[in-house]
């Protein structure tokens, strides 16, 4: 009999492929264009989050990664994700809310928002950790 892992661990959570919002921000849509057509897909707001923060404008940021990251949950949940558990990072329909989490973190830090910026860290590390690396946190 095979097993795999730790069985008291929840299974990873893989979220489905969004393959017409992603191959628009692939070609290089406008990310507010691809969040108009597609509000649930969270790499949009991730990457508004992401232009956002290299312009400098960190409350502006912390707006579109909110929405991301809201937006994440809320499909995580639907993907059966119970608020724990492994997301990983590897999964790329996963990244858009794991990047979210991460500009969410990076934004409050940036407005002095500690609490916020640790406790998206911890939900990163939690979900997986090499999306801390992957996003730099």
């Amino acid at each position: 009999m095979m097993t795999r892992g730790n069985l008291l661990e929840p299974p990873e959570t893989l979220l489905p492929e969004a393959s017409d919002a992603q191959a628009e921000l692939d070609r290089g849509d406008d990310p507010a264009d691809v969040a108009a057509r597609h509000p649930t897909f969270s790499a949009a707001w991730a990457r508004l989050a992401e232009l956002a923060l290299e312009s400098d404008s960190p409350v502006a940021a912390y707006a579109y990664a909110r929405t991301g990251y809201h937006r994440g949950l809320d499909a995580l949940r639907k993907a059966g994700w119970k608020g724990f558990g492994p997301v990983p990072w590897h999964h790329r329909p996963n990244q858009g809310v794991l990047r979210s989490v991460a500009m969410l973190a990076k934004a409050a830090r940036d407005i002095g928002e500690d609490e916020e910026y640790q406790r998206c860290s911890q939900l990163l590390a939690d979900s997986d950790p090499a999306s801390l690396e992957a996003n730099g946190i």
